[in-house]
């Protein structure tokens, strides 16, 4: 009996690959860059199943270049923004994702980036290499106070929780946001359920930890930015489309916020001439929020185990919707 033909997009870990290699007949993109869509649609004639992450756009066009026969579409991510979900189900095709899986790590490195924003330290790092620390002084590199601050976060669900609970360590006063969110869900989980003006308004710090959507993209716009403290540190973890970039800029530039502390961004890569990698107050690392060896291997074991089930015609371990 011959073996599904699936295309998996990117070398994933082999806790996931070698999984997809003994099940399905699979064509994997080799090259460490993403393929241009061109050539994506080429590659995924025939299959009954494709393996994604974030970089690859999966949308009617690319589901119909696939054919009828294409019964799954496995995303090793939690966000499966650069999926049209609407166009898989009218198609009748299911889309897995990770959810959970990387709940800690993503916590973990935004409360990193917190740390590092108030704590100046990328700048800390620079002032050395740049020779310019000749001895200690009273008044240089003046941060921010972590312990009894106030954290504003925007997006309660697994990772915002499982952030609340590293603030609270650190005594932190938590104020939290989302659509839904209740007062007694908040309260659970040590933080009190406020609108989004009362975050941004008294908050120290805040974290974004969103979906992007139609509803949340560019959610931090100029005049969000522009309730926030002129002390205040943005975080974003989440997606870089739901910030304006633009409108970022010119807070930062013109004093309106303190800095920011970004994992994400909008484009990625961040282009070399961004203006946002002239400010010294923003940190910004290469989207590693879940950039763990155990989480990633989760990651591989959770996306191929959809895909497999998928083109088995089976129930997906983690579908989306």
């Amino acid at each position: 009996m011959s073996k599904p033909k699936v295309f998996v997009s990117r070398i994933i870990p082999d806790a996931g690959l070698d999984r997809v290699k003994e099940a399905c007949a699979a064509d994997i993109w080799q090259e460490r860059l993403p393929s241009s869509y061109d050539v994506l649609l080429e590659r995924v004639q025939g299959v009954e199943g494709i393996l994604s992450v974030l970089t690859e756009r999966i949308d009617a066009k690319l589901m119909d270049a696939a054919g009828p026969q294409l019964k799954v579409i496995s995303q090793m991510a939690v966000g499966y923004d650069n999926i049209d979900i609407a166009a898989a189900k009218e198609r009748g095709i299911p889309v897995g994702n990770t959810p959970g899986v990387l709940t800690e790590a993503t916590a973990d490195l935004a409360f990193t980036l917190l740390l590092a924003g108030a704590r100046r330290i990328v700048e800390g790092s620079n002032y050395i290499r740049e020779g310019k620390w000749e001895t200690w002084e009273p008044k240089t590199l003046l941060g921010a106070d972590v312990t009894g601050a106030t954290l504003g976060i925007i997006g309660f669900g697994r990772i915002g929780k499982a952030f609340a609970k590293r603030a609270a360590g650190f005594d932190m006063r938590i104020l939290a946001y989302s659509p839904s969110l209740t007062a007694e869900d908040a309260k659970q989980a040590g933080a009190k359920a406020v609108d989004m003006e009362t975050l941004l308004r008294e908050s120290d710090f805040v974290s974004i930890h969103t979906p992007l959507n139609a509803k949340t993209r560019h959610l931090m716009n100029k005049e969000r930015l522009a309730l926030m403290k002129p002390t205040a540190l943005l975080i974003n973890t989440a997606r870089g489309g739901v910030v304006d970039q633009k409108a970022l800029y010119e807070a930062l530039k013109n004093g309106e916020i303190g800095g920011a502390a970004l994992d994400v961004t909008d484009p990625e890569p961040l282009p070399l001439d961004s203006p946002l990698l002239g400010l010294p107050n923003v940190t910004i690392v290469p989207h590693i929020g879940s950039a763990t060896i155990q989480t990633r291997d989760r990651m591989a074991s959770m996306a191929a185990a959809n895909l497999i089930a998928g083109v088995r015609g089976e129930p997906l371990p983690n579908a989306v919707g």
